[in-house]
């Protein structure tokens, strides 16, 4: 069942649990990821990357709308960090049911300006808004963005920004960066500030860069009211380690459906932990499918 983020996620904050955002560049992640939610009955927001769309081109859209429409889970169809009005225009015209436009390496007032101009052209349309306020850090080794420097989220600066754009779900920096984490560095969530942010926006919360954080630390910002959690890195290393396993072990495989099993395999184990780590298994009962 296809719907738009405003909707998955209002059944996500009411019964306090976070729906995943895997990011789905391949036909191949695309089937783990949507076999898995099925067969573990939860709710799952599919995400396309700018660059993944402009890898793929639009008739992936086909091939995603198809299988969020025959699914019996509920399904969000997600433009992942646009940065670019002309990427928000592209995704609502090939059939995304909600966008984010990412305006936080703009000051304050342009982030709201840029942000409340989406809202204001996609809302009329059913298709919901994610905005992000502060900045995401990274790790250098990730395609999605992010900063050198992590810019915290303010609580009041949330609340305004909440109030002056009208978007539906608002990415909160607390510490976390795109990509695999060095070894080495070890992250660490501020879950006091979310706690004060989530007492003052009334509307659900997302944690991008969730991908190599403690789960204790993942667990517990879901309790604090986290409703949606980015994973791309952690779905996509277990993927690609494997098949370079399979293809060191046998080089003249070269048939799909012998190349990628293993692959998927281990994908699945991965996207069935971060699931059940967001307690978004069998939530799919919540929802009027």
């Amino acid at each position: 069942m296809l719907l738009n983020m405003k909707d998955l996620l209002k059944v996500a904050n009411d019964h306090n649990f976070a729906v995943p955002a895997f990011n789905i560049g391949t036909g191949q992640i695309l089937k783990a990821v949507l076999e898995t939610c099925e067969e573990l009955r939860a709710p799952v927001i599919l995400a396309i990357h700018p660059s993944e769309l402009e890898f793929q081109g639009d008739f992936f859209l086909e091939s995603v709308k198809s299988a969020a429409n025959h699914a019996t889970i509920p399904v969000t169809i997600h433009l992942d960090h646009g940065s670019t009005l002309e990427q928000v225009y592209r995704a609502i015209r090939t059939g995304f049911t909600s966008v984010m436009i990412d305006a936080s390496h703009y000051c304050f007032e342009d982030n709201v300006a840029i942000s409340k101009k989406v809202a204001e052209i996609a809302h009329p349309l059913g298709i919901s808004v994610e905005a992000e306020l502060g900045t995401i850090g990274t790790c250098g080794n990730d395609k999605e963005g992010g900063t050198g420097e992590i810019i915290y989220t303010r609580p009041d600066d949330a609340v305004k920004f909440v109030q002056e754009t009208g978007i539906d779900c608002l990415a909160i920096a607390i510490g976390t960066a795109h990509g695999i984490y060095p070894k080495g560095f070890k992250p660490e969530l501020k879950l006091d500030l979310l706690s004060e942010i989530k007492a003052k926006v009334n509307i659900p919360l997302v944690l991008h860069g969730g991908s190599a954080n403690p789960d204790d630390e993942i667990a517990e910002s879901v309790k604090r009211g986290i409703n949606k959690i980015n994973i791309s890195s952690d779905i996509k290393d277990a993927f690609y380690q494997q098949l370079r396993k399979t293809l060191s072990a046998d080089p003249k495989v070269r048939e799909p459906f012998e190349l990628y099993q293993d692959s998927i395999k281990a994908m699945k184990e991965v996207v069935t932990h971060k699931i059940k780590l967001f307690d978004d298994a069998d939530k799919a009962k919540f929802y009027s499918l």
